[in-house]
């Protein structure tokens, strides 16, 4: 069967409510005492009924296990170019995941300790500079601060693109499940 990486993630979704619901129902019907009849008794008893269901959970682990793979499979050899740098898909997800996300933060943690240390020198009476004309009581700064914004712009502009092609790519990738 040939489907989109999109249509193979909402299938993934889709897995998950139904494991969800098969594994209520083995829940609900576990047990019961003796002298209560099985209610699942036309249908075979509880106990056939619960290992058809745990063979169902079995079965529909391995689709979704079939899934994840195919979709790795396909964004480990499908390139994308952002900004002129091109990755396989599955690189783009794990920059996103774990180098964006924490470069983003370290370098607006950067824009804001610089604007504390703005604030304090302003309250003691001093200045914050990048060292060139300064006073022996100035605070200097050691990063150029119109470096740290063009970054976080380049990164939010990637981060855009990315999700962008992404999402195309999803809709277009084909897979054979």
């Amino acid at each position: 069967m040939t489907t989109t990486i999109t249509e193979a993630l909402a299938e993934c979704k889709t897995i998950d409510k139904r494991l969800e619901k098969k594994q209520q129902f083995i829940t609900m019907y576990l047990f019961r005492e003796e002298r209560i009849k099985d209610p699942l008794i036309k249908e075979g008893g509880a106990e056939k009924i619960i290992g058809q269901e745990m063979q169902a959970i079995t079965d529909l682990h391995e689709r979704k296990i079939l899934i994840r793979r195919k979709i790795q499979e396909a964004n480990a050899s499908e390139l994308i170019m952002v900004k002129s740098e091109t990755r396989s898909i599955a690189d783009w997800l794990v920059w996103r995941r774990d180098v964006a996300s924490n470069l983003q933060r370290f370098l607006l943690e950067l824009r804001q300790k610089i604007e504390s240390a703005r604030n304090a020198a302003r309250n003691k009476g001093v200045t914050l500079t990048s060292g060139e004309g300064s006073r022996p009581d100035d605070i200097i700064v050691n990063i150029n601060e119109q470096m740290i914004s063009k970054n976080i712009e380049h990164l939010e502009e990637i981060l855009g693109t990315l999700d962008g092609l992404l999402s195309l790519k999803n809709a277009t990738i084909t897979l054979d499940i």
